[in-house]
């Protein structure tokens, strides 16, 4: 049985941790194609960093869910 103290700090991680990443992505994108409008020539230069980018901040989002659930599944 999980406790609802164990709950709500699995909630607490995944929802703050998934913040973040989804307003740096946003960011990212955002600023990816102001570059590629202003300089068409260099959007597969543009395009890698902005993929390598993402992945990372992605990355902070699937770090979030694995402490949630260890949180729900090791500690209880």
């Amino acid at each position: 049985m999980i406790s609802s103290e164990l709950a709500f700090a699995a909630v607490l991680a995944i929802s703050v941790g998934s913040i973040a990443p989804a307003i740096s992505i946003g960011l990212i994108g955002s600023k990816a194609s102001e570059a590629i409008g202003r300089n068409p020539d260099a959007a597969s230069k543009i395009q890698t960093s902005m993929i390598l980018a993402i992945a990372f901040a992605e990355a902070i989002a699937i770090y979030a869910l694995v402490i949630a659930l260890i949180l729900l599944f090791v500690v209880a």
